[in-house]
C-alpha cells in the first residue's frame, strides 16, 4: 500500500478513491449506502462511544481528545490486522461524516495508521 487518504463520505465518490473505507461508529445521517459507496464500513477503528460523546466535535476538546484517541488505538490496535488485510490495495480512502475536516478522529487515525507502515 502506497497511500491513505481522507475524505468526507458525503463528497461524491471517485475511481482515484480506491478501497473507500467508513470509520465512523454511526452511519451517516441522510446518506443511502448505494450513495456512500464504500468498501468497508470498519467501526473497530472509530473512537469508542464513550469518547467520542465526550468530544462531541468541540474543538477546545481537540488536544485532550487526540491523546485519548491515539491511546485507544494503540491499546487495541486494530490498525495492524486492518493494514495487513489491505497491504494489496493501492490507495485506501477512509471516510468520514463530520463536517470540521480538521478537528476530526480521521486525521488521528491517518497519523496512526501511516506510524504502522
Amino acid at each position: 500500500m502506497s497511500e491513505i487518504a481522507l475524505k468526507r463520505v458525503y463528497e461524491s465518490p471517485s475511481p482515484d478513491d480506491g478501497y473507500r473505507v467508513l470509520v465512523d461508529r454511526l452511519w451517516p445521517r441522510g446518506l443511502s449506502k448505494e450513495h456512500a459507496d464504500i468498501n468497508e464500513w470498519n467501526k473497530e477503528l472509530a473512537p469508542s462511544a464513550e469518547l467520542r460523546k465526550w468530544f462531541h466535535h468541540d474543538p477546545r476538546l481537540w488536544d485532550e481528545f487526540s491523546e485519548k484517541y491515539m491511546e485507544e488505538l494503540q491499546d487495541a490496535s486494530p490498525g495492524k490486522d486492518f493494514l495487513k488485510r489491505l497491504k494489496d490495495q493501492e490507495k485506501i480512502t477512509l471516510v468520514y461524516a463530520a463536517k470540521d475536516e480538521e478537528h476530526c478522529h480521521p486525521v488521528i487515525l491517518k497519523k496512526y495508521l501511516e506510524s504502522l507502515m
